[in-house]
């Protein structure tokens, strides 16, 4: 059965609607489907956590193609419905739990994993940031997000955004494909894309200065339309002066604005920046 027909049955069999305050817009869209599952690279052998299971067209699609797959969904009213759909998969295993709060280690132990999942748009961010910051770490993320946002996540000096420079500080981004909002059930206001991130081993500045760059990143871009040393300034609550020399010492123009530095200027900004005594480090 197509899979629209097939989430169309089940939701008037369990007399359902899609939740829009959680987010819910299922792809059922074969096409859109098959080029998820396409993105993630499965050869047979990988677990691969699926967040937010919905109906369950995606985790059937991702059984078929991985060696084990856990499905985590928040809806409790689901269960039911994708237990139907999913049922005869024996690599399938149903988590009624909040993705954001759930203890992975419980379900994934120690074994590498893969994410892959069509996300609500409203938890973009925090979901990245709990895959990339927190152990354990999967080895790839592939998401549909809304498009905007991924395009966002995988732009460079000039446009970057405080959410792309986190991104590419654990990880590399592509965007595998577009997926128009008529894949979706109900069709969502946008149109979404396919974002993969292949993770590092390590974050891509020593692990000492992630968060001193993060601290920077987020004062610059906490007021982005103001020049780095007035930004820096007010943000890391020093003088203009003290702001401009520092970025002086990291080849950093003072009068250039956050999202044109790129993730080595961060570093370099970082490696000067002494947050201990509140001056710059000599060198």
């Amino acid at each position: 059965m197509d899979p629209r027909q097939f989430h169309l049955a089940l939701l008037h069999k369990y007399r359902l609607r899609p939740d829009r305050k959680l987010g819910q817009h299922f792809l059922v869209d074969p096409v859109a489907l098959d080029r998820v599952v396409s993105a993630a690279g499965l050869s047979g052998v990988e677990t691969v956590l699926e967040i937010g299971a919905g109906l369950g067209a995606l985790t059937d699609r991702l059984a078929a193609r991985a060696r084990e797959v856990v499905a985590v969904e928040y809806d409790r009213r689901l269960l039911a419905p994708l237990q139907e759909a999913v049922g005869h998969r024996s690599n399938v295993r149903l988590v009624s739990a909040d993705i954001l709060e759930v203890d992975l280690r419980a379900y994934l132990g120690s074994k590498p994993y893969r994410v892959v999942a069509n996300i609500p748009y409203q938890i973009t961010s925090l979901l990245l940031r709990r895959f990339l910051e927190r152990q354990p770490v999967p080895d790839r993320l592939v998401l549909t997000i809304q498009r905007e946002v991924a395009e966002r996540v995988v732009s460079g000096p000039g446009e970057l955004s405080l959410l792309a420079l986190g991104v590419q500080m654990y990880g590399e981004p592509s965007i595998q494909g577009r997926i128009p909002a008529g894949s979706f059930l109900p069709p969502p206001g946008v149109d979404s894309a396919i974002l993969r991130v292949d993770v590092h081993a390590h974050p891509v500045v020593a692990q000492e200065l992630v968060e001193p760059v993060f601290r920077l990143a987020r004062a610059g871009f906490a007021q982005k339309r103001k020049k780095l040393r007035n930004a820096l300034a007010a943000g890391l609550a020093v003088s203009t002066e003290e702001a401009e020399t520092r970025l002086r010492e990291a080849g950093i123009d003072p009068s250039a604005r956050a999202e044109t530095l790129g993730l080595p200027d961060w570093q370099r900004l970082a490696e000067r920046w002494d947050f201990k005594s509140g001056g710059s480090k000599a060198g």
